[in-house]
């Protein structure tokens, strides 16, 4: 399978951050692509220029996943996508109930759906689902610790790793060849930085002018990795039947940390906006716990797949700028 001419593709979130640029590649590749997005976090204009390179071959429904599929026939798609799910550790922990139900109910719904006629599918989960991580960097087949229930954030975690135990349950009774995507800190143009994501919420204030907030001590270290390059991952990971059945870490295994982010926006976009440290508890809440390190091991997806991100960080600052100031990316949406 890949994506080739004439293959049909449903993508759930396809009109979000990561989603859009999934449908740009998708399209790339010559297949036609049909989007369920209930815009809720999603915004229509992501997919403006997809529309306008190749309106024939893009269909947009808005409605939940689980609503639409009532209407659909499995049998008119060769692969699914399923990256539909709340987003931002401040969403989930503004409306922690909505998160989980979004996740989990929405997932199950897409699953079952593809299950009817074995539809290739890839579930998007996220890093959230290491918990508190046991060592690192993370690796696939960790044991997970999470923090009590009475702490929100983790909520979010729970209800992704239900979602991969849905996934391979679906895989193991119902032969579905499914792939779940653990997502490490994707970044890159048309992330918004409204539900808490560090990166466009730096450059909006480097190019407003306002000083950098970092949230807690600044030393905490991420790995970043453009949207660009995972989209294409994420393409070639459905297509490869080895990965049917699996989880893959998708991200960069180069740290740094937001301190040092927060610094490398200021020299990209020149800006002379200092840096304020604001602690966690003033922004999410007294119970709130946060992670000191996440960093992917991802021998396993290198292996699969070949994946090596090749979009430096100080390019993707760059990007978000320019999209930021209403400026064309200086690299086009699709697979990197």
């Amino acid at each position: 399978m890949s994506a080739g001419d004439g293959r049909r593709w449903l993508v759930t979130g396809g009109a979000g951050f990561i989603g859009s640029h999934l449908c740009d590649a998708l399209l790339a590749g010559g297949g036609s692509v049909t989007v369920v997005d209930d815009l809720s976090t999603g915004l229509r204009g992501n997919l403006d220029g997809a529309i306008a390179a190749h309106g024939g071959r893009l269909e947009f429904i808005e409605a939940k996943a689980s609503d639409a599929v009532l209407a659909l026939d499995p049998s008119r798609f060769d692969g699914i996508f399923h990256l539909a799910a709340a987003v931002g550790v401040r969403l989930v922990v503004e409306d922690p109930v909505s998160a989980a139900e979004t996740n989990v109910a929405e997932t199950s719904a897409i699953l079952a759906f593809a299950a009817q006629r074995r539809v290739p599918t890839l579930v998007a989960s996220s890093s959230e689902v290491y918990g508190k991580g046991v060592r690192a960097p993370f690796r696939e087949d960790d044991d997970i610790a999470f923090g009590p229930p009475t702490v929100s954030r983790w909520s979010y975690g729970l209800s992704k790793a239900l979602d991969e135990h849905l996934a391979l349950a679906h895989a193991r009774r119902d032969g579905l060849p499914v792939v779940v995507a653990r997502l490490f800190n994707t970044v890159g143009p048309r992330q918004r930085g409204r539900y808490g994501m560090v990166l466009p919420r730096f450059v909006s204030a480097a190019l407003d002018g306002r000083p950098l907030e970092v949230h807690g001590t600044g030393r905490q270290v991420r790995c970043f990795c453009d949207v660009r390059d995972v989209a294409g991952a994420l393409v070639r990971l459905l297509a490869t039947a080895a990965c049917h059945g699996r989880v893959f870490n998708v991200g960069s295994d180069r740290p740094v940390t937001v301190e040092d982010l927060a610094q490398l926006v200021l020299r990209v976009t020149g800006s002379a906006s200092g840096v304020v440290h604001v602690p966690h508890s003033e922004v999410f809440g007294p119970s709130f716990e946060d992670l000191a390190i996440r960093v992917p091991d991802i021998a396993r997806i290198r292996a699969a797949i070949g994946f090596d991100p090749a979009i430096t960080l100080e390019r993707t600052v760059a990007d978000v700028a320019a999209c930021a100031s209403g400026i064309a990316g200086g690299l086009s949406g699709g697979a990197a």
